[in-house]
């Protein structure tokens, strides 16, 4: 276990090596903050996913609303960036938190069901309201500077400050699954019995991992206003969560790194194939997740964990013999 930590941190070290080189490296640096955008959405449904075991299709609510909240505070508030960040994940941590009272009472299909519907609710006050812009969206939402100081029109400066919310969001995630509440986060994901039987008060667990997803994918949201410049109707449409469900389940639901590598894959795909194919990219891309998921029904990142565990169980098995 200690070896397979150290070669853990080891990768770690390494893609934050080269992430922090890639824009001397000849990579686009608004395509890979675009990547860590929806690779800390990814990370942030799969903390309720993949740890809590709760299955939402609505987190494209959490996601466009931040993503307006930041873009209209900035565009008509003048607010600075990092204001506009906070303010809109905060406003999906409340959402978060009004739809997570009324979901968590209910379990599977209709937690999933209540998610969707709600989300969808969303979607039409967007669409209707007048700060959001209607079908338009908000468009030409300026980047500002940083603490009135840091001018981040540069792509190379608002890069590195992307990659530092991504590195200090990734950290607390994994800081909130190896905590006691994130063990019993997975003992509610194993067994909601006997978590109860145990005297854990569940329906409050499941409410602040809901709040904590919501307010992580929000600030995400918000990140993506901040580099495109707008948000728009798909931001919340119910497709967005489709988008991030697939990107979970095609790197690895319950790993770490499995959303980051999902979202690399999806990403990657969607910009090198959308001026060949056209809308076409869609189904290409369901295509490969419906060949992923019965070739790795793991995810790819699952399946390598996998992988290294039956090579453990079966250099252990001829250490005994020997």
């Amino acid at each position: 276990m200690n070896s397979y930590n150290r070669i853990t941190r080891i990768t770690y070290l390494a893609l934050l090596a080269v992430a922090l080189a890639s824009p001397f490296l000849g990579l686009y640096p608004v395509f890979v903050m675009k990547l860590l955008c929806f690779a800390l959405f990814a990370c942030a449904f799969n903390l309720l996913l993949g740890f809590t075991g709760l299955l939402s299709f609505g987190h494209a609510a959490f996601f466009g609303s931040a993503a307006y909240v930041t873009g209209w505070f900035i565009k008509s508030q003048n607010w600075t960036p990092e204001l506009g960040l906070l303010a809109g994940a905060v406003a999906a941590g409340l959402i978060g938190l009004l739809v997570g009272l009324v979901a968590i009472r209910r379990q599977g299909i209709y937690f999933a069901m209540i998610t969707l519907a709600i989300a969808q609710m969303v979607y039409f006050v967007c669409l209707q309201a007048s700060f959001t812009g209607g079908e338009d969206g908000l468009q030409g939402v300026p980047r500002g500077k940083l603490f009135g100081l840091i001018s981040l029109e540069s792509d190379i400066a608002l890069y590195y400050l992307i990659v530092a919310i991504f590195v200090a969001s990734f950290l607390f995630i994994s800081r909130i699954v190896h905590s006691p509440f994130g063990q019993v986060l997975k003992m509610i994901r194993e067994n909601e019995p006997r978590a109860i039987s145990l005297g854990y008060q569940v329906d409050r667990y499941k409410l602040l991992a809901f709040v904590l997803s919501a307010a992580l994918a929000g600030l995400a949201g918000s990140m993506k206003t901040l580099v495109m410049g707008f948000a728009t109707l798909s931001d919340v449409h119910w497709s967005m969560s489709g988008e991030v469900i697939l990107m979970t389940l095609l790197g690895g639901v319950g790993t770490f790194f499995g959303p980051v590598m999902g979202s690399g894959i999806v990403i990657a795909l969607q910009n090198l194939l959308a001026d060949k194919v056209g809308s076409w990219v869609t189904v290409i891309i369901g295509v490969i997740f419906v060949l992923c998921v019965l070739a790795f029904r793991k995810g790819v990142v699952g399946e390598l964990h996998a992988w290294r565990e039956r090579r453990r169980d079966a250099a252990l098995k001829l250490a005994k013999r020997h």
